[in-house]
């Protein structure tokens, strides 16, 4: 299998360090710098204006010696790590705080015009440093008048020295946080990446029909729901071949029983096997075997009907209990035949419920065609309606042989007949119960089986009470 993913994941935190590194030294180095030279500036032009102003202008108006003025400027010079310098307008050297340089010293080409519209400037000062300086400048003024200006100068070797100084900090920080990622990476590998990468063999060993394989993630967060639902989908689809080898061998065998037996009696009633005389008897056992398979095959299209996006719905309001009464009675005949009787507990006169009329019948109609299928002679079936919270409880209970405690959640199923159906009744054709599930369901509503072998079953199911009952 290709790690493309985690090597994705890889190659984002080594870039990430890299291009972190690659800032830091361009863009964050140069503006750094920039920084520094700018509030170096203002601070070095507010002290020159400040010796310029007082310090100097005292010893041009006599005030102060030249002696006191240097003493002053070499003590300034040594805090500050500059060199102070007062020069003339034609450039002559005054005052170097420097205490071994020496004086009346001339800077070659001075013009102080090619500071141009700055106060400070880059570079040696016409040549007379060995080494890119920055070099701050005042005027002296005196009554108006330009007497000579106050220089600072210094180091632009100190300036990148502070800078790297603030570089330094910011790579350990950077490398602080390049090892938290680092951390989070790891955390995503054992959290994230090797829980995506078993739900990934697993699906693989799905494709290829393998559902054994179980994906150990156990985790209270998205990753361990995820990996629950995909087990849970992987024991569903293991299921799914026996279910359906099942489901053919049903239809199969629906099909063929009425098939064989149409078969066999017309080839016999054409070989002349069976005289003229018995003929009409045969014939009616072929029509039954035909009503049966078209009766499934009815059953199998009504099922058919309520898919995914489930069938068209006719809602309308209609009265519960006048419908019972007229399902009921069209197993008059049935019933007096193996003696049972129903017995109607409905609530008032009249239940109006909002359903589709034709669908709840039929399910009416096979709820009670399974209770007298499996009734007891003598014995009777109740039919209750029930108002409760705007919602209608419909029973249908029967005091017949009841359902094995292993078969009610199958009852659902297509084609599932418990071994007691089986021996009981051949008309039946497992698809009864799973259409009265599917319009319930159409509905958006519950039905419910509550059944003791050998006791009986009750099927409770509920419909939405109509809105013009409840007004009324």
């Amino acid at each position: 299998m290709k790690r493309t993913l985690y090597l994705k994941f890889l190659l984002g935190y080594v870039l990430l360090g890299i291009m972190g590194f690659i800032t830091v030294f361009t863009l964050t180095s140069s503006l750094t710098l920039n920084y520094i030279e700018k509030r170096t500036v203002t601070s070095l032009y507010r002290e020159s204006n400040l010796l310029a102003g007082n310090y100097v202008s005292n010893y041009y108006r006599g005030t102060m010696t030249l002696t006191d003025v240097k003493s002053h400027f070499e003590a300034i010079a040594a805090y500050l790590d500059t060199d102070i310098w007062v020069i003339d307008r034609n450039g002559n050297i005054l005052i170097n705080s420097r205490p071994e340089s020496a004086a009346d010293t001339v800077i070659p080409n001075f013009d102080i015009a090619s500071f141009g519209t700055n106060y400070y400037q880059k570079g040696t000062f016409f040549d007379m440093f060995s080494e890119d300086t920055l070099s701050v400048f005042s005027p002296i003024t005196i009554n108006y008048k330009v007497r000579g200006y106050v220089l600072i100068h210094r180091s632009i070797a100190d300036l990148v020295s502070y800078k790297d100084g603030f570089l330094n900090i910011a790579y350990i920080t950077l490398a602080i946080i390049f090892f938290c990622a680092f951390i989070v990476l790891v955390l995503f590998t054992f959290t994230v990446y090797l829980p995506i990468r078993k739900m990934t063999r697993a699906a693989k060993d799905y494709s290829q029909g393998n559902f054994d394989t179980q994906i150990n993630i156990h985790t209270n967060d998205e990753m361990g729901y995820l990996a629950a639902s995909i087990n849970y989908m992987a024991t569903e689809l293991s299921t799914l071949e026996e279910d359906q080898r099942k489901f053919i061998a049903n239809v199969s065998h629906d099909f063929r029983s009425p098939l064989t037996s149409i078969k066999g009696y017309i080839e016999a009633i054409m070989d002349g096997t069976i005289p003229h005389e018995m003929q009409d008897k045969y014939l009616n056992i072929i029509l039954f075997e035909t009503e049966r398979l078209n009766k499934l095959t009815q059953s199998m299209l009504e099922l058919n009907k309520f898919g995914i996006k489930g069938s068209i719905m006719d809602i309308a309001d209609f009265d519960i209990n006048h419908t019972i009464k007229m399902v009921v009675q069209s197993f008059e005949g049935i019933c007096k035949q193996k003696k049972i009787s129903f017995e109607l507990i409905l609530t008032g006169q009249t239940c109006f419920v909002s359903a589709d009329m034709s669908k709840i019948q039929q399910v009416l109609y096979n709820l009670i065609d399974n209770a007298i299928k499996f009734s007891h002679s003598d014995s009777s079936i109740t039919i209750e309606t029930t108002e409760k919270n705007d919602k209608v409880f419909i029973s249908v209970k029967d005091a017949g042989i009841g359902i094995p405690k292993d078969s009610i959640k199958k009852i659902w199923e297509r084609f599932y007949k418990t071994d007691l159906s089986r021996g009981k009744d051949k008309r039946g054709t497992g698809l009864g119960l799973a259409i009265v599930k599917e319009i319930i369901s159409s509905h958006n509503e519950n039905i419910n089986v509550i059944s003791t072998e050998g006791v009986g079953t009750e099927f409770i199911f509920t419909l939405p009470m109509a809105q013009k009952e409840n007004e009324l």
